[in-house]
């Protein structure tokens, strides 16, 4: 015996997941535009700030090699904000209206 299927329509429409929805796509813009903006930073750096980039840091490493090992460590970073956001804050919202799926929808 299967358990009913919740009013995906209902659902979509309940303030509280809109505002879940809101509040997470808001910050993923977010955190897309400055990722999008650092990783361009390499290839603008590199074509326009050559003198920049081919300063020496510590033997054969320059700010070059260093800025683009940069963009894993960012790329990470990225990654751990989020996880630590939708940890705190999506996943309980997202957990009460789950909760309530059957009321929202209705039981068919």
């Amino acid at each position: 015996m299967s358990s009913p299927q919740p009013n995906w329509t209902a659902i979509d429409q309940d303030p509280r997941f809109q505002a879940l929805h809101k509040k997470k796509t808001t910050f993923l813009w977010g955190l897309m535009l400055f990722s999008i903006v650092y990783y361009f930073l390499l290839p603008v750096g590199a074509a326009y700030f050559q003198n920049l980039f081919k300063i020496k840091v510590w033997g054969p490493v320059n700010v070059g090699i260093l800025f683009a090992l940069s963009e894993f460590i960012v790329a990470w970073a990225i990654a751990g904000i989020y996880a630590q956001r939708a940890n705190r804050e999506y996943d309980a919202m997202a957990a009460e209206i789950v909760r309530d799926a059957k009321i929202i929808g209705g039981s068919k």
